[in-house]
């Protein structure tokens, strides 16, 4: 069962499996405790009733600590796992998976709020985000597709279906500041199967002044406005 406990002394499986390291960790735990407690009062239940009893009463919580909250809803959105999966690697059920995502996600967006680490979400706003121009406006673009359960109706299979992964998924594009790693931009999420290119100008994403901005393939011919792009090419295969 992954306990932070035991986790933060493997920094390399750590990565693995939260996307940060166990410094960004405890740069986020404080104020991922700060939101919790502010979106949950200790003298509610978890149903948001009023409690009859002191909190903690009880048989304690596999996820008793903030760390391990944090661990697992970092987890969860590192890996995409199904819910039963995710449950056999915290020692939870199913539903009690799906209980405590639905708790964690608000708190992770509003600590990362906090933090100013939030992607911006209106491609109008790119332009004057202080993320997109720290370092130089130097970006980079590139979709990102994620497996989804295949759905059961049949037009929302076909819509889903992405040739290019063979698989059902939804689609983002992810605006990235090449000197600082960070996502500046986020677009709205939509069907797998749409090209990037596509996905980018309906995003309608405006760029800082004298932004520069590498593309790979799948953008060829995304030219925006005052934006010095850069596509880099695959090197030849050596011929034996």
């Amino acid at each position: 069962m992954l306990k932070y406990v035991d986790l933060k002394e493997k920094p390399s499986s750590f990565l693995a499996a939260t996307g940060i390291t166990d410094e960004e960790f405890q740069a986020l735990l404080p104020n991922f405790e700060t939101a919790y407690r502010q979106l949950y009062a200790a003298n509610l239940t978890f149903q948001a009733q009023p409690r009859r009893r002191s909190f903690g009463g009880g048989r304690e919580a596999k996820l008793a600590s903030f760390a391990d909250r944090l661990l697992f809803i970092l987890n969860y959105q590192k890996t995409n796992p199904l819910q039963t999966m995710h449950g056999l690697s915290f020692g939870l059920s199913q539903g009690q998976v799906n209980y405590w995502i639905h708790r964690l996600l608000p708190v992770l967006r509003q600590a990362l709020a906090a933090m100013g680490m939030t992607p911006e979400r209106d491609g109008a706003q790119v332009a004057t985000a202080s993320s997109a121009s720290e370092g130089g406006a130097n970006l980079s673009v590139d979709g990102t597709e994620r497996r989804i359960h295949r759905p059961v109706n049949a037009e929302q299979q076909k819509a889903k279906y992405s040739g290019k992964k063979k698989a059902h998924t939804d689609k983002n594009i992810l605006l990235v500041n090449e000197n600082t790693k960070k996502v500046v931009y986020l677009s709205a999420t939509t069907e797998g199967k749409k090209h990037d290119k596509k996905l980018a100008e309906e995003s309608l994403i405006r760029y800082p002044k004298n932004a520069t901005l590498t593309k790979d393939t799948g953008f060829q011919g995304y030219e925006p406005e005052g934006v010095l792009t850069a596509q880099p090419k695959k090197r030849r295969k050596m011929k034996s």
